[in-house]
């Protein structure tokens, strides 16, 4: 019998089990072989605070049941193929799955990982094509000075992708000293709020935090730009649109992952970005985005420390090396 973690919605969570359907034509057997938990999106959903009107909206491809909970809910798994397709058996592939021993998908909806991808890295695949399709939002120029305040998963990877933009001044802002470590680790300048430069022509907020955003505003250069990446879930923030905001034509504007950028909508399909998140993960820099690692028995106990948030943790990797149910 195979297992999967739901969410209760309030809290806490627990491993049922699943009977898998048969392998159809066209269709693949997965065993899991990793999953990664998104801490912003995931721990929204283990607290039960997806907001009514956007529990469409954040559905997962193949979420189990309905917000605010119980539901089966993920979307970072890697495993391997047991059964399919002659040309998928055996290859190890990156699904948008929730966290579970095994499953049954169509072939269509798994991409084989890259051999220059390490099957515990490919868990950031999902984190890298968000970063991407933000960068592809924000549009920086040739010597941009750039701020990147909130040093987590998404933060951290288009900071690393920014950096390498030509003449670019970037800066990683984080209230957690800690995070320096991580700066470090990708190649990207660090900095606390309160000393970080300010003047720039571009911030993208990834705090999710009302200081934090209203910090990135504080940041900008007459006429920069703040794009926010954080999603607040049910909660309601103020913005300080007072003051200067407007002498100073400030603007902020809005990245999701679920559409590919207007800038490179006519051009470029999900599985062109997608294609792009792999080549970039090939760099082991960003394994230093995995910083805790569970195995799966193991979730209901850890999901309530990271959705307190438990300090340090940036991506949890879950391993099911030891969860063979056959």
């Amino acid at each position: 019998m195979e297992r999967a973690f739901w969410f209760s919605g309030s809290g806490d969570g627990e491993l049922r089990p699943v009977t898998l359907p048969p392998v159809g034509d066209d269709e693949v057997l997965v065993r899991t072989l990793y999953t990664g938990v998104s801490r912003g999106t995931e721990t929204l959903v283990f607290r039960g605070e997806v907001p009514p009107s956007q529990r469409a909206a954040m559905r997962a491809p193949f979420q189990e049941g309905d917000f605010p909970g119980p539901v089966k809910y993920g979307y970072l798994n890697v495993g391997v193929v047991e059964r399919g397709p002659e040309n998928l058996v055996g290859q190890v592939v990156f699904c948008l799955y929730p966290h579970q021993t095994r499953y049954v998908v169509p072939a269509s909806a798994v991409t084989p990982v890259p051999s220059e991808v390490p099957p515990e890295r490919a868990i950031l695949a999902g984190t890298i094509e968000t970063a991407v399709n933000a960068v592809w939002d924000a549009s920086p120029k040739i010597g941009d000075r750039i701020a990147v305040v909130g040093a987590g998963m998404v933060g951290s990877s288009v900071a690393k992708l920014l950096a390498g933009f030509p003449g670019a001044r970037v800066q990683l802002i984080d209230v957690d000293p800690e995070r320096a470590k991580v700066a470090e680790a990708l190649g990207v300048d660090f900095s606390t709020p309160e000393d970080a430069l300010g003047d720039c022509d571009l911030v993208v907020h990834a705090s999710a935090s009302e200081a934090g955003l209203a910090r990135s505003l504080e940041l900008l250069a007459p006429e920069g730009e703040v794009i926010e990446l954080s999603w607040y879930g049910d909660r309601r923030i103020s913005v300080p649109l007072g003051e200067n905001f407007h002498s100073r034509r400030l603007a902020i504007r809005s990245s999701q992952v679920g559409m590919v950028s207007p800038s490179r909508r006519l051009n470029r399909t999900y599985a062109d970005r997608l294609a792009l998140a792999w080549r970039l993960l090939a760099d082991p820099g960003f394994e230093v985005l995995v910083s805790g690692e569970c195995q799966f028995r193991e979730l209901p106990d850890v999901l309530p420390r990271l959705a307190a948030n438990e300090p340090g943790t940036l991506c949890l990797r879950v391993t099911y090396q030891m969860e063979d149910t056959r």
